[in-house]
């Protein structure tokens, strides 16, 4: 009987070859329907129900939903189908064409995580002719490096639901139970300027600035004193004043100046309430150097990721492959699954150190281990 998908390495080499960079610079940003395309083509010839999902607001995005068999309960297979830019003159081979040597599978979304997605279409494959006592998903999501649009939709739509969900991200097969939280945040302080030798005919943009950066260092250094957790190797949460841009001359009193900056949020703590404390705090500074200052959301930001250490999927993730589940730092889709009511966990192949760099790669010897570790966990929840 011939087979109704490609191999996996053909797989792998045609979603490499659909750039679907996701940016917030509009230049750089791209459609990622031709990865979605692919991927409904394959697992429709699989027998899987699929739904292109459009995400609103954006006409060139869309997720995938493709199921295999009925019922509540099942498992979730997730990766988003994007990736970050990249600058071809750094790469030693062309980033969207896999190209092996040394072991590895170079390519731009080789790891981080297109891999992973040929990959959970093949382990689906074999279970194509059986009957499943509960669905298994494959769930591809838009945007993840960029506003995270795509799993904040499915958020919004209430879907998929499963009884687990893991999330491919490159982990080296380490299953990760927790990471921190993401806000980036901007602070614009409008003054008035005038000549420096007369303070009084303008307002300093950039002394208030410097008012609110002591503000955030202090509310920093506030919440570090009250949140840790040692499972992080960084074991509290982290702001970093990232970057500032104000005035324009020295013989000028500065009239406009920016700050952004970044925060890093534990398990338990809350974005929505960790923007609305700093906005409260730096309120009075406007007033008080005479100036208009406004805070402003970058991005809708990540919010912080926590699972048991005792829930199933955890205890099976560590059964299988043979270590403790971890946290990290950085940040993916696993809390919007949550709020869907799946029981979730980070896993997949690659590591995170190839991520976002040039020459990514996924070293050959992590594809059938990852193909073993999935088809068991399909057949724990599907079968």
């Amino acid at each position: 009987m011939p087979r109704p998908v490609p191999d996996t390495l053909t797989m792998l080499r045609q979603l490499i070859a659909s750039p679907s960079i996701s940016s917030t610079t509009p230049d750089w940003d791209q459609s990622n329907l031709s990865v979605i395309e692919h991927l409904h083509t394959w697992l429709e010839a699989l027998g899987f129900q699929c739904e292109v999902m459009p995400v609103p607001g954006h006409p060139t995005k869309a997720n995938l939903i493709a199921t295999l068999g009925q019922g509540p309960g099942g498992l979730v297979l997730s990766g988003h189908t994007d990736t970050v830019p990249c600058d071809p003159e750094l790469w030693s081979s062309d980033p969207f064409r896999v190209e092996e040597r040394d072991q590895r599978l170079y390519g731009l979304g080789t790891c981080d995580m297109k891999g992973f997605l040929a990959l959970a279409v093949e382990a689906a494959s074999t279970y194509a002719e059986q009957p499943l006592k509960q669905p298994l998903i494959l769930l591809a999501t838009a945007d993840e490096e960029s506003s995270m649009c795509g799993a904040r939709a499915l958020v919004e739509a209430g879907r998929p639901l499963a009884r687990a969900a893991v999330i491919g991200e490159p982990t080296s097969l380490r299953p990760i139970h927790m990471h921190k939280g993401m806000m980036m945040e901007a602070v614009r302080i409008q003054g008035r300027s005038g000549h420096s030798s007369d303070p009084s005919l303008g307002a300093s943009a950039l002394e208030a600035m410097h008012a609110v950066m002591s503000e955030l260092i202090t509310f920093r250094q506030e919440l570090q004193s009250r949140y840790r957790n040692s499972d992080f190797r960084i074991d509290k949460p982290t702001l970093n004043l990232g970057c500032i841009h104000g005035g324009d001359n020295a013989n000028r009193i500065c009239g406009r100046c920016e700050l952004e900056y970044d925060l890093r949020p534990l398990p338990g703590m809350s974005v929505e309430s960790l923007r609305s404390a700093i906005s409260e705090r730096l309120a009075p500074l406007g007033p008080r150097f005479g100036v208009k200052l406004q805070t402003e959301a970058l991005f809708p930001g990540i919010p912080p990721f926590g699972n048991s250490a005792s829930s199933e999927l955890v205890r099976l993730a560590e059964q299988l492959t043979g270590h403790r589940a971890e946290a990290v730092a950085f940040g993916t889709e696993a809390p919007f699954l949550q709020q869907l009511g799946m029981d979730t966990i980070v896993l997949g192949p690659g590591s995170i150190d190839q991520a976002h760099q040039p020459d990514e790669f996924l070293a050959l010897d992590q594809i059938q281990p990852t193909l073993d570790l999935l088809r068991r966990m399909i057949e724990r929840y599907c079968l």
